[in-house]
């Protein structure tokens, strides 16, 4: 807050220039008699004084004239003619109106020649004003107004003033300590020149912007903004904050401010998350805040004197359709200045020899060109890299069709991101959902050093698109009252932003479906103005639109088709097991759980380890058959394998079917017996912990369990799965089929026992089950089923009927 007592305390002095950070003392030349001689030091303004013109109050011609000496110079003060100007009574200096504009601190001398007026080259070239010409001046009184603007805060553009330079950076704040102490109480508006000589060294400024208050009231002028008016003038108090800009054709050197923000702070003060309308990602983007902007928003002296150093690159990694893109879209929104640089991957390469190279160094082109003019004062330059792996693969892969293209790439932005020649205005942004693929040196510190998982949202970040996603629909009343939103984000497991759209788009359509009139494709009802998105809309939407990485539902629910018939007590216990099992891994007790079901063919090994997995109710849940890797050689099964695992990891918890293992690592028993790689892949991969925080349950079928340990093919755990046993079991599969009467199924076990003259059955449910299926078509049911059963009974136990 300024200090209006402290306003006019000083005294206006000329001096010579300050050859230390601390103002030197001024030398007082021999009085002259009868007049002030030229290089006198004046009293300070006053108060009363400057509320008072001098007593001509009149215009007077003058022509322009080289200064008397420095200290008119450096001072930028002009000397008049007593004779011109009557001097005030206390001899301060007085403020001049030159040519209707222009407003200076002009100094009554009686030796100085009348008619002209001193004005320093820097002077001249403000007023554009020639020594051959004449000025029209006039007492100019900064009160006469209704306010009384001083200087809140002035942007200077400082480049070296003529031969004399130096290689030393200036301290911006011993520089604006310097400028206020020679120049306070004048007057400065945008567009001024001065001269100013610090440390011996001549300086041009140019006054670019001013901020302007009202000491009277304490208050702004009603506006903070800069203002570059040339009429926009105020009076430099102790009080007024100086800021510093590099002149950009001048090799001058600033240190950064240790108390002003930084020039090239990137954040607008009013930001504020919410409006970028991303929902689910607050942790991420506070975080991409604290590691690569937070350290910008601090005055760059502080943060040199601290040694930090700014983030140059991130890296934004995850699942299609979570937000990455939509996330550097909206960073624009975050920027006080220019609007970042957006370039897709593919768009870089180029068919000419170079020219993909060069695409790479014009990115960076305006942020060199800015460093070097402005440096640690040059603006943020961001850099939005989508599809990042599609030129930025592991150099020596062969990317780029064997030309070296890619590797060539590669080097081009290693170069430019973390080189020789450093800059230290730029921020990249790269966008990939193949983090894998990347070379390993785009990763390391200083380059894309922060990695930023952008992976599924939760049910708190589903509820947060939801509610974005449907605002509009909301506001104009047409989200129907009973759609819950809240249900929904339950009801969308590990769906990804894009795919919640989707389902809004999919419940939009059904809800328009019904202002179709019927039989016609475009004709719509009389009705369709009061169309409401209802939440019968939104469950047929999710009958539709299903999850890249949910739960595999239709592979599950092909596996379960006849349901799990109960017929022993061995198989409540194994769903018990499988449920223990599952909440094993809910808790995090073992993030990492490999589960073997072993057991005969047709036993229902799959459709019990399918039903665990949908009764776990985890958001991902995958089977992976055998089928799935028809015609595909070593290598794409292992893609296939190490994809499916990579998937798994996305998720907060996950569930692996890996159905008929020993059928997926091509084990037969003649011939070569099974593939190297592939079981190599499937052991490190099941030995491989998941990330933290996503734990993964391995179930695996078999009906070679001997070989499972031939293979050396290790599980945690194992569960047992029989065969139909006894007549008491197949009895109860045949009631619960309810294909046979209580009558149908005894003539049907006396049948069997008859035939095969025992009692034992040892087949798998699933044969019981397609000999029902059988049976279904012959009008005599317990005949032919007895008849079907008998014969797979027999070749179970290798004897013949």
């Amino acid at each position: 807050m300024f200090n209006r007592d402290n306003l006019f305390g000083g005294r206006q002095q000329p001096q010579q220039p300050p050859r230390s950070p601390q103002p030197p003392s001024r030398q007082q030349p021999q009085q002259q008699p009868h007049s002030q001689p030229y290089d006198q030091e004046p009293k300070g303004n006053s108060r009363s004084a400057m509320a008072a013109p001098p007593a001509s109050g009149r215009r007077t011609q003058l022509r322009p004239a080289k200064s008397p000496d420095n200290s008119y110079t450096f001072g930028n003060i002009s000397a008049v003619s007593s004779q011109d100007v009557p001097p005030q009574h206390d001899g301060t200096d007085q403020y001049l109106l030159v040519n209707g504009q222009y407003v200076i601190s002009a100094r009554p001398i009686g030796q100085f020649p009348r008619g002209q007026i001193s004005m320093s080259d820097a002077q001249r070239t403000w007023m554009q004003v020639a020594l051959t010409d004449v000025v029209e001046i006039e007492p100019y009184d900064p009160f006469s107004g209704t306010l009384q603007s001083y200087l809140g805060s002035m942007d200077i553009e400082v480049g070296f003033a003529g031969r004399k330079t130096t290689d030393i950076p200036y301290d911006q704040d011993e520089l604006a300590q310097a400028f206020v102490h020679n120049y306070k109480n004048q007057i400065f508006a945008p567009g001024q020149q001065i001269l100013m000589d610090y440390r011996s060294i001549p300086l041009r400024l140019t006054v670019r912007t001013v901020e302007l208050v009202d000491l009277r009231s304490m208050k702004s002028t009603g506006d903070t903004k800069q203002h570059t008016s040339p009429q926009a003038r105020g009076i430099l108090t102790q009080e007024s904050a100086v800021n510093w800009f590099k002149d950009a054709k001048s090799p001058i050197a600033l240190k950064g401010s240790t108390r002003r923000p930084a020039a090239n702070s990137v954040i607008r003060p009013d930001f504020k998350f919410e409006d970028m309308g991303i929902g689910g990602l607050d942790k991420e983007f506070s975080d991409i805040f604290r590691r690569a902007f937070a350290s910008r928003i601090f005055p760059p002296g502080l943060a040199e004197k601290v040694g930090i150093q700014h983030v140059r690159g991130i890296l934004l990694f995850g699942p299609p359709g979570t937000g990455k893109t939509l996330i550097a879209r909206q960073i624009g929104k975050m920027l006080n200045a220019r609007e970042p640089k957006v370039i897709n991957g593919p768009e870089v390469l180029n068919k000419y020899v170079g020219q993909s190279e060069e695409n790479i160094r014009k990115l960076f082109a305006d942020a060199e060109k800015e460093q070097k003019e402005k440096g640690d004062e040059s603006g943020l330059h961001i850099i939005i890299f989508d599809e990042l792996d599609a030129v930025c693969k592991q150099r020596g892969s062969g990317a780029g069709g064997g030309t070296g293209v890619g590797d060539s790439v590669v080097n081009q932005l290693l170069s430019k991101l973390d080189g020789v020649d450093q800059l230290n205005n730029i921020l990249l942004i790269g966008m990939t959902n193949r983090k894998d693929m990347i070379d390993e040196a785009l990763l390391r510190p200083g380059r894309l050093e922060v990695h930023m998982e952008i992976s599924l949202p939760d049910e708190h970040g589903r509820a947060q698109i939801l509610k974005i996603h449907t605002a509009k629909a909301r506001e104009n009343g047409r989200l129907a009252a009973d759609v819950n939103l809240e249900e929904l984000a339950r009801d969308t497991r590990n769906f990804s932003g894009a795919e919640i759209q989707g389902l809004i788009r999919s419940a939009t359509s059904f809800a328009l479906q019904r202002h179709v009139k019927g039989g016609t494709v475009a004709a719509l009802t009389d009705d369709v103005v009061d169309m409401q998105i209802r939440m019968e809309d939104f469950v047929r939407a999710l009958e539709e639109v299903h999850p890249l990485f949910g739960v595999s539902e239709e592979d599950l629910d092909r596996c379960v088709e006849g349901g799990i018939i109960r017929f022993s007590p061995h198989v409540d216990k194994i769903l018990k097991n499988g449920r223990l099992f599952v909440e094993q891994v809910r808790s995090g007790t073992t993030p990492l759980l490999s589960v073997l079901l072993h057991g005969p063919h047709g036993s229902g090994k799959t459709a019990l380890a399918a039903r665990i997995a949908m009764d776990s109710e985890f958001p991902f849940c995958r089977l992976v058959r055998p089928v799935d890797m028809v015609g595909m050689n070593e290598i794409q099964k292992i893609q296939h394998l190490q994809k499916a695992f990579t998937d798994a990891y996305k998720s907060p918890l996950n569930v692996l079917v890996l159905d008929n293992i020993e059928l997926i690592v091509d084990w037969v028993p003649v011939g070569p017996r099974f593939s190297s790689a592939v079981l190599a892949a499937i052991k490190g991969l099941m030995d491989n912990k998941p990330p933290k925080g996503r734990p993964l349950l391995i179930l695996a079928t078999t009906s070679e369990r001997t070989v499972m340990h031939q293979l050396q093919l290790v599980f945690k755990a194992q569960i047992a799965i029989p065969n139909v046993r006894t007549q008491q079991e197949l009895a109860h599969i045949m009631q619960e089929s309810g294909a046979f009467d209580p009558e149908g199924i005894s003539r049907a076990i006396g049948d069997i026992e008859s035939t095969t003259e025992s009692r034992d059955i040892g087949v798998g449910v699933s044969q019981v089950l397609l000999g029902i299926q059988t049976a279904m078509q012959d009008p005599d049911r317990a005949g032919r089923f007895a008849e079907v059963m008998a014969e797979t009974i027999a070749d179970a136990h290798g004897t013949s009927v």
